[in-house]
């Protein structure tokens, strides 16, 4: 993927038209999400192979295009060294097809098998999917190199649940997690410890092999552990307090559940002597992204003002809040400031509306700003995704509040109902990209223009 660079625009221009500061905003993200593509992290980048076999695992939105990339590579520099195994990534997300083989007939020929699962509700398929990771790596001798391939969405895509727990038990819990507003942090730990292949459990499994974890980070603070529940990673976290994440959200649980929790059936722990030779790396996090963008707007005389790449919290009163930032910043501003972050927001659902966190943030700051002049504003996941709909996210500014007002919408009505993708659709406002076979959650970037009068 050819990073893209923003057409280099005056401050002025922002001002005299309003689509220039919006395509203006959208080419930024396309910089971001470029930054931390595997097509852009992953050529050339190679371990020594092994004595033995090199097997490749891997679960997540980015696990696709991290083992063709990966894939690429090898056959460019090491075609006579053994590579085989399979990674599992969300429906939709698999490699698209190159120009040359628009049929995508190439994929027979691949040397690393590529599944697809649901998400963010695991299915059967995504109990397949780790139950074959889990039959790949038996019997692995010391002399095999396991290469794991991590991003964020590998925690539904790969379920397998602990021994007397059903897959519908742990879709009902993944289910009522997300719905409490829980960060991403306290729903991986309970995945962890309800699960047969993560928090560690995989490479255990894959030892005496050494395993080389290579990860995109989608987690506030980046823990490598965190990301997407830690298959090949040891976890320093316990099931007590997996069960007291459950209580403290009032989630339900079976008997089943609870037992499993309460053994104490611990996952591998940091002192494991089983991790000793094991490697892990993040090649790309939020961060990255957010480091893209700010060059790119530097680049055009765009002063940036950046908040922090693991913003977390309730998604509609973040977005209240930059909105007063943004406001206050203008008071005294003279030329254009760029407001970015990322990290990973929560939505409470208390309607029955459709739209994942970007887009309620943005209604959010939509409200907020009241249709101040000069204030536009994008938010987006990275991954192309927002919540489990079609769209990336959204864009607003100071033409979304006359074209609500002209269709008699009421932006706090639909913040109500969880209802932010519909607004935004009836306004046409949505940003959608299809998948991007990358994923460091969100990038929100505000641009705030000097007052005209």
């Amino acid at each position: 993927m050819n990073a893209p660079s923003p057409r280099t625009v005056s401050p002025q221009a922002f001002g005299e038209r309003p689509e220039a500061a919006r395509a203006w905003l959208e080419r930024l993200g396309e910089i971001a999400v470029s930054a931390v593509h595997p097509d852009t992290l992953l050529p050339d980048r190679l371990p020594e192979p092994p004595a033995g076999r090199t097997l490749v695992v891997g679960a997540g939105k980015a696990a696709a295009a991290m083992a063709v990339a990966l894939e690429r590579s090898w056959d460019a520099h090491q075609p006579e060294a053994p590579l085989s195994g399979l990674v599992v990534t969300r429906y939709g997300h698999g490699p698209q097809a190159p120009d040359s083989d628009p049929s995508g007939e190439g994929d027979a020929e691949r040397r690393i098998e590529i599944l697809e699962a649901s998400h963010p509700m695991p299915d059967d398929l995504s109990e397949k999917a780790a139950q074959r990771m889990l039959e790949a790596v038996d019997g692995l001798g010391e002399d095999d190199l396991v290469i794991a391939l991590i991003s964020g969405g590998g925690s539904a895509l790969m379920t397998l649940p602990a021994p007397g727990v059903s897959l519908a038990e742990k879709q009902a819990i993944n289910k009522a997690l997300l719905r409490s507003g829980a960060p991403i942090g306290e729903i991986n730990t309970v995945r962890r410890h309800l699960s047969a292949i993560k928090g560690g459990r995989l490479a255990a499994a894959a030892h005496p092999a050494r395993v080389l974890t290579w990860l995109i980070s989608d987690v506030p603070g980046d823990e490598a552990s965190l990301i997407a529940s830690g298959p090949t990673l040891p976890d320093a976290s316990t099931p007590d307090e997996a069960l007291a994440i459950l209580e403290r959200r009032g989630i339900e649980v079976s008997a089943a559940v609870r037992q499993q929790l309460e053994a104490n059936h611990e996952s591998p722990r940091p002192d494991d002597p089983g991790f000793a030779r094991d490697e892990s790396e993040i090649l790309a996090r939020a961060r990255d992204a957010l480091a893209a963008g700010r060059a790119a707007a530097e680049a055009d005389a765009v002063e940036v003002r950046l908040l922090g790449d693991d913003l977390e919290g309730e998604a509609r009163e973040l977005g209240r809040e930059h909105a007063r930032m943004a406001l206050e910043a203008q008071a005294g501003l003279e030329r254009p400031l760029l407001i970015l972050s990322g990290g990973e927001t929560s939505v409470t659902v208390a309607g029955d509306g459709r739209g994942g966190r970007n887009v309620e943030y943005l209604l959010g700051l939509f409200t907020a700003l009241e249709g101040a002049a000069g204030i536009h504003a994008l938010a987006i996941d990275t991954d192309g995704i927002d919540g489990s709909e079609d769209n990336a996210g959204a864009i607003v500014g100071p033409g979304c509040w006359t074209r609500m007002r002209e269709r008699g919408l009421d932006a706090d009505d639909y913040l109500s109902r969880n209802d932010a993708y519909s607004f935004f659709e009836a306004l046409g406002d949505l940003i959608v990209t299809g998948p991007t076979r990358t994923n460091v959650n969100d990038f929100r970037a505000i641009l705030v223009l000097p007052r005209t009068s």
